[in-house]
């Protein structure tokens, strides 16, 4: 009976769990795209926005880097460390970013900040997709993706604690909230007991077990070998773009564009992105998950409408004139953005199998990572030649080509891909 219980509702428990480390991933990230003014006070450097640039695309370039490490990592050792770990390592480093005023320390500090985080999400995503296994996965997945939501909103009013006290308070006290919070993961957090039960006794399945670099192999190979999933890397990535720069660069366009200082474009900016994902994540988990009853093909036509609805608010955000037309844009952005960001692990499994999902999540990771990197270095050098709303608006171009890519190529057979 115990058992029974158990297994309808930790499920939901995990995601419950998670959902507050999905919290303190991007707010941990995401605050120091806000408090520039604060900080550049006693850090020089910081004056010009390319170098304020170099410091958000570090953490980029090495998260992305991590990403299929990361993931191969993840399929093969205990989840529940592995995510314990990396929570405990990246506060840390937003603690100890706190004490430092040397621009050469803070880059350093930001680029472990980018290991550390790599190792959280393909782990947390396949763990969530190994305990909702039904036609509760796109719901389950979205609800844990508020949680980056509201951690990229919260994130944001780092500029008004850097303003109220000091860019310094910030660090520490989001730093010693994650601390503490992976020590109640320690005693509440399980992996999935059967996670390797469903899969045949093969040299393969042993190989992966035991972390043996002919699984590596195997497991890339599996994976980059089929055209659906270079077109799932391509679908992932273009959105990449602009969804990247939203959480780099939106501050500041919010700040050019609507005239006001720092302190309040900051959580505007990122409250409004944040809110409006919410309502696109959830409306798209529950959408898919209904769709796919009776159309195995309802999570990639629910991507669709997502990536679909990024397009206009792109060019209301980079060419819309007033506050209403650059706060819809933002709106319709964070819409279109959580419908897709609710079913990008779900249609992974629907091509890939349990044992290969989080390395070929971190390989997407990868993929959106590097698309992001390059356009965090790229808007820092747009916002100096006065065309960061310009080139926001072309950034619509290559979701567009995504989304026809997505509908032609991606035909699943099933709702669930299994173990071979």
């Amino acid at each position: 009976m115990n058992q029974i219980k158990e297994k309808s509702y930790y499920p939901w428990v995990v995601v419950g769990l998670l959902w507050v480390v999905a919290l303190l991933n991007y707010m941990d990230r995401q605050m120091l795209s806000t408090m520039k003014v604060s900080m550049m006070i006693d850090i020089q450097e910081l004056e010009t926005a390319e170098n304020f640039g170099r410091l958000m695309a570090v953490f980029l370039w090495i998260y992305g880097l991590m990403s299929p490490v990361a993931g191969i990592v993840a399929d093969r050792v205990n989840r529940k460390w592995l995510i314990v770990g990396s929570l405990a390592v990246w506060s840390g480093v937003t603690l100890s970013m706190g004490y430092s005023s040397n621009f050469q320390v803070l880059y350093v500090l930001r680029a472990i900040m980018g290991v550390s985080e790599a190792l959280y999400i393909p782990a947390a995503l396949a763990l969530i997709a190994d305990y909702h296994e039904g036609r509760t996965r796109s719901l389950a997945i979205g609800i844990h993706m508020t949680g980056l939501y509201l951690g990229q909103a919260v994130g944001g009013f780092g500029a008004t604690v850097a303003h109220e006290f000091s860019w310094q308070t910030a660090f520490h006290s989001f730093g010693l909230i994650g601390i503490a919070y992976s020590l109640v993961l320690v005693f509440f957090l399980r992996e999935k007991k059967d996670r390797f039960a469903s899969a045949p006794v093969t040299k393969e399945t042993s190989a992966v077990k035991s972390g043996g670099f002919s699984s590596i192999t195997k497991s890339l190979g599996m994976l980059l070998g089929t055209i659906s999933f270079w077109v799932i890397l391509f679908y992932f990535a273009a959105p990449s773009f602009p969804g990247w720069a939203t959480k780099n660069w939106l501050p500041t366009l919010f700040s050019e564009s609507l005239g006001m200082d720092m302190a309040k474009a900051g959580p505007l900016a990122t409250i409004t992105i944040a809110a409006s994902s919410f309502i696109g994540v959830i409306s798209g988990g529950i959408l898919a998950d209904r769709w796919i009853g009776f159309n195995v093909r309802g999570r990639i036509y629910t991507g669709a409408i997502g990536l679909s609805l990024m397009i206009p608010a792109l060019l209301l955000l980079g060419m819309g004139q007033g506050f209403a037309g650059i706060i819809g844009g933002g709106v319709l952005f964070g819409i279109g953005f959580g419908m897709f960001d609710a079913n990008n692990m779900p249609i992974l499994c629907q091509f890939v199998s349990p044992r290969h999902r989080a390395a070929g999540y971190g390989l997407m990771n990868l993929t959106g990572v590097f698309a992001g990197a390059f356009v965090t270095e790229l808007l820092g050098k747009s916002t100096d030649s006065g065309n960061l709303g310009r080139d926001m608006a072309m950034l619509a171009i290559p979701v567009a080509a995504a989304v026809i890519l997505q509908l032609l190529v991606l035909k699943p057979t099933t709702a669930n891909k299994e173990n071979d």
